[in-house]
């Protein structure tokens, strides 16, 4: 009876480890169970197959790729140990193209024998892509950063050229600008350099100069390469407008201000807001004017005709006048902190007669103009009207100067300008113009080009007139008609001292 019972308990146990063998062969994952002398016991199916046949080898010779056991702290089985950490993942190459992670877990066996299984998963394909995407990742990275390092040499690059383009185009600009205001003269030179220089600012400007001069050309200059540019320009002749209509035209009304201000009315300083304004011939407004305009520079606010609700405005404004406004102010005509408002920068353009080395560019210049306008086939000015145009003192500046060479292109005949044409008169010709008879002292020029013609024409002019003097500069100065500083000037460019036609 004894006997049945113990071969019925064999047979049980018999088929429990079998079915357990079963399951353990059907695990996907690899199985070890190893001993605690690091021997692997028993493995699956998935194991040899994976791992070969690794069974009654070492743990440590078959996963940790050694041949002694590895130290306590580092061994994944210490656990068997009495370590604490066991059951946590691990992972692990086996060999070339083979990794897994691992767990383990202890366990006692059914003689009480102490045993740890190991379950490796094969993630050889997972660390693979990881691999791949790794070291996609440091290509991308090292490709963008040699992107990033083109795009900043591509940016300083194209800063570089972005400064040059704007240099150029500030360049081309004032070359543009030489088209506008035409000279070389000295004056010139320095005057088309401080417009670029107060352009940007939003500086009150003062022009001053007599009457044809350009004033308003040096305003259009000064709009022209300011920071409002882009805003609205506004041009206004205060002398063009009678003294009852300057006040509303400037400021604006409101509706019943006046007889038949049926709407209200913005005036030009409120329609300029943001820009500019150009107040020509502002030298001729009255006192009462003076003060609504000071109350603008002072305030920025302007007053409608018939409100006593200022308005605030942001304008900048250039004004300009033939009169001498630090002169008024001494006799009274004109109110001292207004002219000091204005003449914050002061740009004076001298007369013509001061300049007259700019005056065949100019009449130059004008002969270009009017002879594509009028169809005419003039092409250049003969010498005897270059004597004339040099000769004359030009009371209405650089406009008469055009006003002449126009009329002058329009009775041109065959291509050529008459001196007659010029409608000019001179007041006394000097010996060294007189060009009558075969020894013309101007036959000395023919056959030159035109700007050195008229250097030696001027140098020659200034020797004569010297020697005719006895070298007192005040006296040439004054037959020529140029200040002293220019008629400096010309002697120091042209090598000329007075000291040979000085009186002993």
């Amino acid at each position: 009876m004894q006997d049945i019972s113990l071969t019925s308990t064999q047979q049980e146990v018999s088929r429990l480890s079998h079915n357990s063998k079963m399951l353990f062969d059907l695990f996907p994952d690899m199985l070890l169970i190893i001993k605690d002398d690091f021997i692997i016991e028993q493995m699956n199916s998935s194991a040899k197959t994976k791992l070969g046949d690794v069974q009654g080898r070492k743990c440590y010779q078959v996963i940790m790729g050694l041949g002694n056991p590895c130290e306590t702290a580092l061994c994944p089985f210490s656990c068997m140990i009495g370590d604490k950490q066991c059951g946590k993942v691990l992972e692990r190459k086996l060999h070339d193209n083979f990794y897994v992670e691992y767990t383990y877990v202890p366990f006692e066996g059914y003689r009480q024998d102490k045993l740890i299984l190991v379950v490796l998963r094969d993630i050889t394909q997972k660390k693979l892509h990881e691999l791949e995407l790794e070291k996609y990742s440091t290509d991308i990275e090292k490709i963008l950063r040699e992107k990033i390092s083109v795009l900043k040499a591509s940016e300083q690059e194209r800063q570089q050229l972005s400064t040059e383009i704007n240099y150029l185009k500030k360049e081309t600009e004032r070359l543009a600008d030489r088209d506008k205001m035409i000279g070389e003269s000295n004056h010139i030179r320095v005057l088309r350099e401080t417009i670029y220089q107060v352009a940007e600012s939003n500086a009150t400007i003062l022009i001053t100069g007599e009457s044809g001069t350009g004033k308003e050309l040096i305003a259009d200059l000064i709009y022209k390469h300011s920071s409002k540019k882009k805003r609205r320009y506004l041009k206004f002749n205060c002398a063009a407008v009678s003294e009852s209509l300057l006040e509303s035209e400037l400021f604006g009304y409101e509706k019943g201000a006046f007889t038949g201000a049926s709407t209200v009315k913005k005036g030009k300083f409120e329609e300029a807001d943001g820009g500019t304004i150009f107040l020509d011939e502002i030298g001729d407004i009255s006192p009462k004017m003076q003060s609504s305009l000071l109350r603008v520079l002072q305030n920025g606010e302007i007053l409608r005709v018939g409100s006593n609700h200022p308005i605030a405005i942001n304008v900048r404004i250039i004004a300009a006048t033939n009169i001498n406004l630090a002169e008024a102010v001494k006799k009274g005509q004109y109110r001292e902190d207004l002219f000091y408002r204005l003449n914050v920068i002061n740009l004076h353009q001298v007369p013509l007669r001061e300049r007259k080395e700019d005056i065949i560019l100019l009449a130059t210049s004008f002969l270009i103009k009017y002879r594509e306008r009028f169809n005419k086939e003039v092409t250049f000015l003969p010498n005897s009207v270059v004597e004339r145009l040099l000769a004359y003192d030009w009371p209405g500046n650089v406009r008469e100067l055009e006003n002449v060479i126009q009329r002058a292109v329009l009775l041109s005949r065959n291509g050529m300008i008459s001196p007659k044409s010029l409608d000019i008169t001179l007041k006394k010709a000097s010996p060294v113009l007189n060009s009558d008879g075969p020894d013309s002292p101007m036959d000395k020029f023919l056959n030159l080009p035109l700007k050195k013609s008229i250097s030696l024409f001027e140098a020659e002019l200034i020797s004569t007139t010297l020697k005719k003097c006895s070298g007192k500069t005040d006296n040439v100065s004054e037959q020529l008609g140029v200040a002293k500083t220019t008629l400096y000037e010309k002697m120091k460019r042209y090598g000329i001292t007075s000291k040979g036609w000085l009186d002993e």
